[in-house]
């Protein structure tokens, strides 16, 4: 006779603590309100044995282990129901070798925790859009920043990247060691283990020529296509996004934006050092000289600034919001689609074309999985969560349709029922034989994105 085994009850799974405690609630925080935080229990690994400790008692008790640290992208890769959650914010500096130009950053970090520690010996990183987005997340994304077509993607100027495996050890990947675990780590869409420390190449930048210029939306459908027109021969060293944006009046916001519809046109040009900075002038003028001929902005702050402006330029909402987006990687739309597109975003908070090219669609001699976006727009649309969000973001993808590449840049999808698909099916089977390799028992397995090529279609992952 077969005596059943009873599942290991929370109360039981130290270090990890159940629902109902106040390690729990910390553990489970995320940005992302639309989606439910629901693990059997969850716990903060603050030191890289903490996150050892958590690993071997996830791996004794049977259950799947996830991962996750601020939460933008909670639900990405699918429910927590059943595993168990493991949240690393590890204590330590973020470690800067200005000789070297380089950063040792903890798990946990965000990139408004970092930058205030690089800023001052001249050094920028590859950092996104938002303050509040988790460094490591986003950097195994690929990470898309205003340098970006300058310098490329974010996760080609990481150096290593320190994790705990499955079986316990704590490995340096990088060219040298573990190089095929590190070419997978880079894109490969996560469940390799638990990433502890990045290591990233920082950039000298003087200054940076950025800003918002806003304009009324009824105005939007004259200037989106002079904007595309000039995206085509614009120079590496700028990086712009143009948004509709459809914000309530929020304390905060700028008044040009709040209560109203805009279209919003910010971004950055880059001056590495101070004889630069005429050159970036002159390239911020051709770009918005010709949309201030078309039509006077409401607001205009594109001026030099320091470098750490940059990150609080795209008014990315600063506290946990529940949402529902849809992105995609599209190429060149025609000037007759711009009409039916703003139409298709009525009552999203905010349509994205952020433009790419440059050296983001340059491969690097030693990239990652993802090392490269080839086309020349992101896509990105958001709005609170709902179905009358799900039904804009259908009809946006519905206009988009002709121009869709078939490729997402990872760090922008947000749920597994979502199109993500940022490589080849062999490489694809190349990611697979790697995560075999460090996880073969799959304690990971949970937080593998899902590979999907259509919004209902067959998940393949």
């Amino acid at each position: 006779m077969t005596t059943a085994t009873a599942a290991p009850t929370a109360t039981g799974l130290a270090p990890f603590s159940p629902p109902g405690t106040a390690d729990h609630a910390a553990a489970t925080a995320a940005y992302q309100l639309a989606e439910p935080v629901d693990p059997v229990a969850a716990t903060t690994a603050r030191s890289v044995q903490d996150v050892v400790d958590a690993v071997g008692a996830a791996a004794r008790s049977g259950l799947p282990l996830r991962v996750s640290t601020t939460g933008h992208a909670a639900g990405r890769t699918g429910p927590l129901a059943g595993s168990l959650l493991l949240r690393p914010l590890l204590d330590g500096p973020v470690r800067v070798d200005p000789r070297t130009r380089t950063a040792r950053i903890p798990a946990g970090r965000t990139w408004g925790e970092v930058l205030p520690e690089v800023l001052p010996h001249g050094l920028t990183a590859l950092h996104g859009s938002s303050p509040t987005v988790g460094v490591v997340g986003y950097l195994l994304g690929g990470g898309v920043s205003f340098y970006g077509r300058r310098y490329g993607l974010a996760a080609n100027a990481v150096r290593s990247l320190t994790l705990a495996l499955a079986d316990g050890r704590v490995v340096e990947a990088s060219a040298d060691e573990h190089p095929e675990l590190f070419w997978a780590l880079r894109g490969g869409g996560g469940g390799f283990g638990v990433v502890v420390e990045a290591e990233v190449e920082l950039l000298p930048v003087h200054a940076v020529v950025t800003g918002r210029a806003v304009w009324d939306v009824a105005d939007a459908a004259r200037l989106a296509p002079v904007w595309q027109a000039w995206t085509r021969t614009a120079p590496p060293e700028v990086s712009t996004s143009l948004r509709v944006l459809d914000l309530p009046p929020l304390p905060g916001l700028p008044a040009s934006v709040a209560g109203r519809r805009a279209l919003v046109l910010d971004g950055a040009v880059t001056a590495t050092t101070a004889a630069d900075l005429p050159a970036a002038r002159r390239t911020a003028e051709d770009l918005l000289g010709p949309l201030r001929a078309l039509a006077e902005p409401v607001e205009d702050t594109w001026a030099p600034a320091a470098p750490g402006a940059l990150a609080h330029v795209h008014l990315d909402p600063p506290d946990p919001v529940a949402f529902r987006s849809g992105t995609a990687l599209v190429g060149e739309l025609d000037d007759a689609d711009w009409p039916e597109l703003l139409d298709a975003a009525a009552g999203l908070v905010s349509l994205e074309l952020r433009q790419l090219g440059g050296a983001i669609a340059r491969p690097p001699s030693a990239g990652g999985v993802v090392d490269r976006f080839a086309a020349p727009l992101l896509h990105y649309a958001v709005g609170p969560a709902g179905a009358a969000t799900s039904e804009r973001l259908a009809a946006v993808r519905e206009v988009l349709r002709p121009h869709l590449t078939g490729r997402t840049a990872p760090g922008f999808v947000d749920r597994p029922d979502q199109p993500q698909r940022s490589y080849d099916d062999e490489t694809r089977a190349r990611v697979e034989g790697v995560r075999l390799a460090v996880d073969p028992g799959g304690l990971f397995a949970g937080d593998v994105a899902v590979v999907r090529d259509r919004v209902r279609g067959e998940g393949r992952g």
